[in-house]
């Protein structure tokens, strides 16, 4: 049974999972069906709010509950209360939940000096935020603690996903390129010399933990992410090569300016990367594809999706998160004030360069970005 079918993860969970002979039962609010699953897949109405209507669609019961929408303590007891009729779960957790040495985690970043300095890679046994119910990271650091005391009553494995993208995403960070590229930016701005590295987490890598931890039920934290960690701008120049477009990238030392300026949904000024080992160790994962090989899904799904509406009413939870996200009169106004005049559209040559404007402006010149191989 997977709980939250429909979503992101859900969807490739459901496919990756009837694709290897289970019958899977794909459990949403809307009791809907994805147009890829095979007709075997059976569909379930339950809003996992509602104790009675999850109880009720497991029915007599699973060999293994995957859920992909738990955020908190209340939704690991409700798993709890299941596990007379359940043989064992996968739940999705979230890198977020680490913090470094000093306390510092991403709930923290906002603050002076707050950003969290984690060790490169990091393993699952970092230290981890005081379970709550304060934030994103503090609930699902309670979602791992009351699961994981279940022991042997509910094994379950937790997967601690990265920045999670591919096609129905409700946060897609590779819009911040595929917009622009769509809207003929021929030029845009990077903070922290594009150099940021937040780990990527595809849902076809997702779905295959899901798969091998099915397979093999235990109680257990596994790091959930693709294979390379590239930075903000590597991906940048990926998406360039899937769109066949030409950009300037204006490389700015440090943060984002006037807060938006040169601010991307991977911008970090110190790297989050973990460790994958312990996925290869004890489920024998090998990842089912690379960032860039997965582009080429997400950006078609991205240009159909802008092709009907705006960005804003297509991807609320992306505006609420990162509303300025494509103010393009503050870049503008930004490098005009370095010195670099206004966008000048798409280049006649096909290349990408990275641009400088000068150190007054905390902007260094850089050689060009190399491309990247990409499969089409």
């Amino acid at each position: 049974m997977v709980v939250g079918a429909t979503g992101q993860i859900g969807r490739a969970a459901v496919t990756a999972l009837a694709g290897d002979g289970w019958e899977v039962t794909a459990v949403s609010r809307g009791g809907g069906r994805d147009e890829s699953w095979p007709a075997q897949v059976r569909t379930a109405r339950a809003d996992r709010e509602d104790d009675a209507a999850l109880a009720a669609a497991v029915g007599d019961g699973c060999e293994v509950l995957v859920d992909v929408v738990a955020y908190g303590p209340a939704h690991a007891g409700q798993l709890v209360s299941l596990a007379d009729r359940v043989g064992s779960a996968v739940v999705i957790s979230s890198v977020s939940v680490y913090e470094d040495d000093k306390g510092r985690g991403f709930d923290t970043q906002g603050e002076p000096e707050g950003f969290p300095e984690y060790p490169v890679p990091m393993t699952e046994e970092q230290r981890t935020v005081t379970p709550g119910d304060s934030s994103y990271s503090t609930r699902k650091a309670g979602l791992e603690r009351e699961l994981l005391a279940a022991g042997d009553r509910l094994p379950t494995t937790l997967l601690r996903a990265g920045a999670i993208h591919g096609p129905y995403s409700p946060l897609p960070r590779e819009l911040y390129f595929v917009k622009r590229n769509l809207d003929g930016r021929a030029r845009r701005v990077l903070s922290y010399r594009g150099r940021s590295r937040f780990h990527t987490a595809s849902t076809h890598n997702i779905a295959e933990l899901i798969r091998l931890a099915s397979l093999r039920p235990g109680s257990r934290v596994l790091n959930t992410c693709d294979p390379e960690v590239l930075t903000a701008a590597e991906i940048g120049a990926a998406i360039d090569a899937v769109m066949g477009v030409t950009t300037e990238t204006v490389l700015l030392e440090g943060p984002p300016r006037a807060q938006s300026v040169g601010r991307t949904p991977w911008s970090t000024r110190l790297p989050v990367v973990a460790d994958m080992s312990a996925a290869e160790r004890e489920l024998g994962y090998r990842p089912v594809l690379s960032y860039t090989e997965s582009l080429p899904e997400t950006v078609d799904w991205l240009a159909r999706r802008l092709d009907r509406q705006d960005w804003r009413e297509a991807f609320p939870a992306l505006a609420g998160v990162y509303p300025d996200l494509f103010d393009y009169p503050a870049e503008d106004a930004f490098v005009n004030a370095c010195g670099g005049g206004p966008d000048p559209g798409p280049p006649p040559q096909h290349r990408r360069t990275a641009y400088g404007l000068g150190v007054a402006c905390g902007v260094q010149v850089t050689s060009a970005l190399s491309s990247l191989p990409v499969s089409r």
